[in-house]
């Protein structure tokens, strides 16, 4: 690991679990932040801003300054304003951190289907059969078919709810048509983080709970993968499979790995 400049760290089963703190995790931000080491914490969630998921780790005792942390919105505003520009026009499904990103680049969201240009889904909770249904018509019409990830289901303590994937997925069977993905484990939301990181692709690693995501995101896009063993139920047939480049407990031994490997510079 001597050789890596930079992280992209997965938030969910990987930082915290729930609303309680993986032990290490603060440590390992700190000590980044004293060493000048380039980080974000990257996520799929496309509904909250960044200076909300600063706030809430903090609440959980984790310091971490909102620009530090990229989001599959914030990711899908980047990407749609280079390939397409300005003061487009959208029909979204989603919630505030989707919301933020576009106002952000000065694209209008419209209600009409007949007036968008590009459908945008992302997480939606208070999602209604009409918002399919104008979704659906738009992209009939031609409109571009955006989705901020394909996450089919989100973990609570109380079981599993759709998650933004099942909304794509209604749309898609709808339609027949399928979106260009920008979060993970397409490498799109990776290689918008690299323009904001400013690290090579060949010295930057992602960490991550989750094989099928993050490692998958992390090979797809070309840098090196860092599984760790909290969040996500993973098999021994599943690791060999995905073959990431190193794994570790939890992110704890990650941060004394990194502490380790630094000291050894020094002497």
């Amino acid at each position: 690991m001597v050789d890596i400049e930079g992280f992209l760290i997965d938030l969910d089963g990987t930082v915290y679990l729930g609303d309680t703190p993986i032990d290490g995790a603060d440590g390992f931000f700190r000590t980044l932040e004293q060493n000048e080491t380039p980080y974000l914490l990257l996520t799929n969630n496309s509904t909250q801003t960044p200076l909300k998921i600063a706030n809430k780790l903090k609440s959980m005792g984790i310091r971490v300054r909102p620009e530090h942390i990229y989001t599959s919105a914030m990711a899908t505003g980047d990407f749609l304003r280079q390939e397409y520009g300005e003061k487009r026009k959208a029909f979204v499904i989603g919630e505030e951190g989707l919301l933020e990103s576009l106002l952000s680049i000065n694209w209008q969201l419209v209600e009409n289907e007949n007036e968008a240009e590009f459908v945008i889904v992302g997480l939606d909770r208070k999602l209604t059969y009409e918002k399919l249904e104008r979704a659906s018509l738009a992209v009939q019409q031609g409109a571009k078919f955006i989705a901020c990830n394909t996450d089919s289901y989100l973990p609570t303590p109380y079981g599993f709810l759709p998650g933004s994937g099942a909304i794509v997925c209604a749309i898609e069977t709808t339609t027949g048509v399928k979106p260009k993905v920008i979060g993970k484990p397409e490498p799109i939301i990776i290689e918008e983080a690299l323009s904001q990181l400013g690290t090579p692709k060949e010295k930057t690693a992602i960490v991550g709970d989750r094989l099928e995501t993050d490692i998958e995101a992390g090979k797809r896009a070309g840098i090196k993968t860092i599984l760790v063993l909290t969040g996500a139920k993973k098999e021994e047939r599943e690791i060999k499979k995905y073959n990431p480049d190193y794994v570790f407990k939890d992110i704890g031994e990650l941060w004394r790995d990194f502490l380790k490997q630094r000291k050894n510079l020094l002497f």
